[in-house]
């Protein structure tokens, strides 16, 4: 009978860890996932070069990484979250107006994110959830008019908001859907030989619309 007991309280006491780690609340601790999406730059509402063809979009393929850590609240969930992506994004820019160089081409580039998401549980498994943050974005920019070419790149500073649904497939897997608009109000040139401007005002706006998935630990 003892040994019937010893072998039941071992058994017990196994399988214990791991009836907890299986029954770990979703959305809860740290993660790490790919996304890919649709990406689309233009220029904001505030500001008209007036150089033909400069209101055209930036489209292209957004694609990169993302990491985070969630804390599980209750039926609330709360977290922070880092984004590297890169775009295949590119437009041809061309103008008639001789004091404006001739032709160019506006390319995305990387793409890095900071920032916080809180969201609630629509089920058991799926969570809506809203973000916001920081993001820093490249463009290059080259150009020319014939005689004088240019070719630099363009970083961006601003903010970035967005929302989005996530459904975790047991413990460990999930998958997401989400939308994010960014703003970006200052801006540098980089040139080539490595000098740069100081920071100037802009009104770029960005909207993108991602899928993603990825794994917990």
């Amino acid at each position: 009978m003892r040994k019937y007991l010893l072998a039941a309280l071992v058994a017990g006491t196994v399988a214990a860890p791991a009836m907890a780690q299986d029954g770990r609340a979703p959305f809860t601790g740290p993660r790490i996932g790919a996304v890919v999406g649709y990406d689309n730059s233009q220029p904001g509402s505030s500001e008209d070069s007036d150089v033909e063809g400069d209101d055209q979009s930036v489209e292209g393929l957004l694609y990169g990484f993302d990491v985070g850590y969630d804390v599980n609240v209750g039926s609330a969930v709360i977290g922070a979250e880092a984004e590297l992506t890169d775009s295949t994004g590119k437009v041809d820019v061309e103008s008639t107006d001789p004091d404006t160089f001739g032709f160019g081409r506006v390319a995305a580039d990387r793409d890095i994110y900071v920032g916080l998401r809180a969201g609630f549980l629509a089920t058991p498994n799926t969570l809506v959830y809203a973000k916001g943050g920081y993001t820093n974005a490249k463009y290059n920019v080259l150009a020319s008019d014939g005689e004088t070419e240019l070719d630099s790149d363009f970083e961006l500073d601003g903010y970035r908001v967005g929302a989005g649904v996530e459904r975790s497939f047991g413990n460990n897997t999930y998958g997401k859907i989400e939308y994010r608009y960014s703003n970006y109000s200052e801006a540098q040139f980089e040139f080539a030989d490595g000098d740069e401007t100081d920071d100037i005002g802009i009104d770029t706006d960005r909207h993108q619309v991602a899928v993603g998935v990825g794994i917990r630990f």
